[in-house]
C-alpha cells in the first residue's frame, strides 16, 4: 500500500510532463527540423516567440575551416562608412574564413582596396566587382528607393558572381550583427530541393497595401519578405532560370505599376509570389527592421537572442523606434571598435595573408625587444589602417596650375581646421591620426560645423592610430598620395597661410612657367611665427613687416632652432620683388611648394625629428631648385606641446634614436646617389634636429 502522500505527488509529475508535451507540440512538433513554424511567414504569426527564439533552434554549423561568402552592394562614401562597421560586426563573431564579393562604384573600390590592404586581416579574401557594369543589366527599370540603380543590383548576382560559387549570404551595407555569421550560413542545410532564397518576412504593412488612400505596392506573398539579409542558393538558382523569371515578372509588373518602390525587394516579392515554392522563411530574429513603421518590436520583444540588426530606413540610426536606442548602442560598440583587435588569426586554419603581409610578420618578429630602439622600430614596420575620403569629397576637374595644401593632425589638433578653411579657400588633403572612436567623433565635429559641412574639395583621410609614436611621415605620405592637383603645398596644420596664398601659388606657378618648362622647382613659402593666441592676422606683406618690426611675430623657430629656416634669407625676403633662389643647407625646412609626384616622405622618421628635414634633403639630391616666393608667408599658431617632443627633449634614448636614423638615412642616400650625397653626409653633425 502506498503512503497516503504519493498519489499527490504522483499527480504533479503527470501535469509537469502534460506542460512538457503541450509546449513541445507547439516548439517543436510542427517543424521537425527547425523546432518552429515554418510557415507561419505564409499563414501563422511571424512575430510569436516560435519564430522569433532561436533557442531551439540548433542547426548543424559549417565545418571549422569552411570559407563562407558574403555578397555587399557598396556605392560611394558613406555606403563605403557604413560597410566597414557592418564587417567588424562580422569579423567580432566569426570562427570561419571569409570571402568578401563587393559590388561597387569607383569610389567605394579606391576606399575599400585601400583599407583591406593596409587592414589585413587573416582568412578574409576580398574580390571586387565594376557597378558601372551592371547598370545596364537593371538601367530599365525605373525605381523610386533612395538606393537609386544600387538598389536593383542584387537581382543579378546570380549572373555575375563565380559559375563555381553555389552559395553566398547578401546583406545591405546597414546591417549589424550580433552573432556567428555561421549560424545564418548553416541554414541552406534546411532548404528543400526546390528552395533557393533564403529570406526573412517583411516586419511592416508596407505590402498589405493600407498604409495610406490608394497606395498600390507590388505584389508579394503576405506581408512580403525583406531583401536586407538574403541566403542564395546560386546553383539551384541559376538552374531555376532566375535571370529570365525576375526580367520577366519586372516587365510585367511596370506596365501597371511603372517603377518599383523598394528596389530589388519589389521584384523578389513579386516573384516569390508567383512561385512560393522559391522561398524558404527564415526566423525573424536574422533581420530585425528597425524603419520608422516596422512591427519588428514583436519579434525581438520574444526572442531569447537577436543575430542581425537592420537599420533599413533612409534615417538609419535616427529612426522613430521606442527601442533605438538599445539597437544604436549596438551599433555604436562596432562603430567605435578598434579594427586592429580583429586582426586575429583562426587558429588551425590558413591565414591567406598577401605576401607583403607575412614579410612583415617575419620582420616584427626578428626586432629584438630589448634593443633601445624598438620602439621606434616597431612603429615603422606597422602599417595603419588607412580609409582614404571618409566623408564625401568633390572636385572640379584640376587646373594646369591648380594647387592642394597637404597636412596631417590628430585629434588635438582638430580645432584648427575651421581656420585653415577660412585662410585657404582651395584644395585640401589631410591626414588624420585617430582611434576609430575619435573618427566617429570627428565626423560629429564637421557635421555639426557650418564652416567645415560646406567645403566639398577638402579630403580626409583616416589613418587609425597604433603604436606609441606619431607616424607623421606615413601621414604625410598618405595625404600627399591623396591629392589631385598637379601641385601640393606641404604644409603643417598649426600654420595659417595668408588669405590670398592660394591665387598667388597658382599664379607663380603660371608665371615661372613651371608647368610647360617642366621646371623641377620647390617653391618655398616663408614661415613666421606669433606667441600670442589671441592675434590679428596680417592682410598683406607690408602688414606682416608692421608687426614683425614691432615684435608681435618672429621668424619660425627664430629662437629655438634658427637653423630651420635661416637659408630662407628673411631679410632679402623684406625687399625681394621677385622670386629668388636659395641654396640648400644642413638641416633647413622651409615650407614648399612642390609637383604631386614629388619624392615621398622617409617613413623611418616618426615621433618628432628631422621628419621634414629629410625630404627637403631629397629634394636638393634629385636637383630641385628652392625659389623662395616675395609675397608668400605663413603663420605658425601658439598650441601646447606635443607628446613626441615632450618626449625627444626629456630623453637622451630618444635622441640617440633619431641620430642613429639619421646616419641610416645617409648610407641610403650614398647608395642612392653615389658621390652627390657626399654633401649632405659631411654636413651631418650631432646636434639637437628639430622636425
Amino acid at each position: 500500500m502506498l503512503p497516503r502522500g504519493r498519489p499527490r505527488a504522483l499527480g504533479a509529475a503527470t501535469l509537469l510532463l502534460l506542460v512538457v508535451v503541450v509546449v513541445g507540440f507547439f516548439l517543436f512538433g510542427r517543424d521537425p527540423e527547425y523546432g518552429l513554424q515554418a510557415t507561419a511567414t505564409l499563414d501563422g504569426d511571424p512575430y510569436g516567440s516560435r519564430n522569433g527564439s532561436t533557442s531551439d533552434l540548433q542547426p548543424l554549423l559549417p565545418p571549422k575551416c569552411e570559407l563562407l561568402h558574403v555578397a555587399i552592394v557598396c556605392a560611394g562614401h558613406n555606403s563605403s562608412r557604413e560597410v566597414i562597421t557592418l564587417v567588424k560586426s562580422v569579423l567580432f563573431y566569426r570562427k570561419n574564413p571569409l570571402h568578401l564579393h563587393l559590388v561597387t562604384d569607383a569610389v567605394a573600390r579606391m576606399i575599400l582596396e585601400t583599407l583591406f590592404r593596409t587592414w589585413m586581416v587573416p582568412a578574409v579574401t576580398i574580390r571586387f566587382y565594376d557597378a558601372e557594369e551592371l547598370k545596364p543589366l537593371i538601367s530599365w527599370i525605373p525605381n523610386k528607393h533612395y538606393s537609386g540603380l544600387y538598389g536593383l543590383m542584387k537581382l543579378v548576382l546570380p549572373s555575375i558572381l563565380p559559375l563555381s560559387l553555389a552559395r553566398v549570404v547578401v546583406l545591405d551595407t546597414d546591417v549589424t550583427f550580433s552573432s556567428d555569421i555561421a549560424e545564418l550560413w548553416a541554414l541552406f542545410a534546411h532548404f528543400s530541393d526546390k528552395q533557393v532564397i533564403g529570406l526573412v518576412e517583411n516586419q511592416s504593412d508596407w505590402y498589405l497595401g493600407n498604409l495610406w488612400k490608394n497606395h498600390k505596392p507590388w505584389p508579394a506573398l503576405g506581408r512580403g519578405f525583406n531583401t536586407g539579409v538574403i541566403l542564395l542558393q546560386l546553383d539551384r538558382l541559376r538552374q531555376s532560370g532566375w535571370e529570365q523569371m525576375w526580367k520577366l515578372m519586372a516587365k510585367r509588373e511596370l506596365l501597371t505599376l511603372q517603377a518599383t518602390s523598394l528596389a530589388d525587394q519589389d521584384v523578389f516579392n513579386a516573384v516569390i509570389k508567383e512561385h512560393p515554392e522559391l522561398v524558404h522563411p527564415l526566423p525573424c530574429v536574422w533581420n530585425v527592421q528597425l524603419s520608422d513603421h516596422t512591427l519588428a518590436e514583436r519579434c525581438y520583444l520574444e526572442a531569447a537572442d537577436l543575430k542581425v540588426i537592420h537599420w533599413n530606413s533612409p534615417k538609419k540610426l535616427r529612426v522613430k523606434n521606442k527601442h533605438a536606442e538599445f539597437f544604436r548602442n549596438l551599433h555604436l560598440t562596432f562603430l567605435g571598435y578598434d579594427g586592429k583587435l580583429l586582426r586575429r588569426e583562426l587558429f588551425g586554419c590558413p591565414s591567406q595573408l598577401p605576401a607583403e603581409a607575412e614579410q612583415l610578420q617575419q620582420a616584427m618578429a626578428q626586432l629584438d625587444e630589448e634593443e633601445p630602439c624598438f620602439e621606434f622600430r616597431q612603429q615603422q614596420l606597422t602599417v595603419h589602417r588607412v580609409h582614404i575620403t571618409f566623408l564625401p569629397h568633390q572636385l572640379p576637374p584640376p587646373q594646369p596650375h591648380d594647387v592642394t595644401l597637404v597636412a596631417q593632425l590628430s585629434m588635438d589638433r582638430l580645432q584648427m581646421l575651421e581656420a585653415l578653411c577660412r585662410h585657404w579657400p582651395g584644395p585640401m588633403s589631410l591626414a588624420l591620426y585617430l582611434t576609430d572612436a575619435e573618427a566617429q567623433q570627428f565626423l560629429h565635429f564637421v557635421e555639426t560645423s557650418p564652416v567645415l559641412s560646406a567645403r566639398k574639395d577638402v579630403a580626409y583621410h583616416i589613418v587609425y592610430r597604433e603604436g606609441p609614436l606619431y607616424p607623421v611621415n606615413q601621414l604625410r605620405n598618405v595625404a600627399l598620395a591623396q591629392a589631385l592637383t598637379p601641385y601640393v603645398f606641404l604644409s603643417d596644420i598649426d600654420f595659417l597661410p595668408a588669405y590670398s596664398l592660394y591665387d598667388y601659388l597658382r599664379a607663380s606657378i603660371e608665371q615661372l612657367e613651371l608647368s610647360s618648362l617642366q621646371r623641377k622647382a620647390a617653391l618655398v613659402v616663408p614661415a613666421f611665427e606669433t606667441l600670442h593666441y589671441r592675434f590679428s592676422f596680417p592682410n598683406s606683406k607690408a602688414e606682416l613687416l608692421t608687426l614683425l618690426d614691432a615684435g608681435s611675430l618672429y621668424t619660425f623657430r627664430y629662437h629655438e632652432w634658427p637653423q630651420g629656416h635661416a637659408p630662407t634669407d628673411y631679410a632679402r625676403w623684406r625687399e625681394a620683388q621677385a622670386p629668388y633662389r636659395v641654396q640648400w643647407a644642413a638641416d633647413y625646412e622651409p615650407y614648399v611648394v612642390v609637383p604631386r609626384d614629388c619624392p615621398r616622405y622617409d617613413p623611418r622618421f616618426v615621433g618628432f625629428g628631422w621628419n621634414k628635414v629629410a625630404h627637403i634633403i631629397e629634394l636638393d639630391a634629385q636637383e630641385y631648385e628652392l625659389l623662395v616666393l616675395p609675397e608668400a608667408f605663413s603663420i605658425h599658431l601658439p598650441h601646447a606641446p606635443s607628446l613626441d617632443i615632450s618626449r625627444f627633449r626629456s630623453s637622451p634614448t630618444y635622441r640617440d634614436c633619431l641620430q642613429a636614423f639619421k646616419e641610416e638615412f645617409h648610407q641610403d642616400l650614398s647608395r642612392r646617389y653615389g658621390a652627390a650625397a657626399l654633401k649632405y653626409l659631411t654636413a651631418l653633425q650631432p646636434s639637437q634636429s628639430r622636425a
